[in-house]
């Protein structure tokens, strides 16, 4: 199996448990790394034969902009859709992080990481 990543999807989304963060929103940085067989589009040079790192963005930037409480959710979200919507895809990593997150100390940002193969 071959890989494409993603790395460091910026947004600017409204998640958390607190109501706060609802009308505040924060800054938020995705990584999505996505595995499937990459052979076909090696010899042919044709987009149709490979998985579109566009659609791949696409999807985490429309999912980041629907509000959830837990990264989690936004996180199964997005491996959801890019299942859904790319059969080929085999493997999806996708790690969602709130940077400067509001917890009461000077935190970077903190992940949630998902990994999952198609069933």
């Amino acid at each position: 199996m071959n890989s494409i990543k993603l790395k460091n999807i910026r947004t600017f989304s409204y998640h958390g448990c607190l109501v706060e963060e609802s009308k505040i929103g924060s800054d938020y940085s995705v990584d999505l790394e996505i595995k499937a067989d990459l052979k076909r589009s090696m010899e042919t040079d044709e987009l149709e034969d490979t998985v579109d790192y566009v659609h791949l963005n696409k999807i985490v930037t429309e999912e980041m902009a629907i509000r959830s409480k837990l990264l989690e959710h936004v996180a199964k979200r997005i491996m959801n859709r890019v299942f859904k919507e790319i059969p080929m895809v085999t493997f999806v990593m996708v790690a969602v992080s709130k940077i400067n997150p509001p917890i009461g100390g000077d935190v970077q940002a903190v992940t949630i990481q998902l990994e999952e193969k198609r069933q």
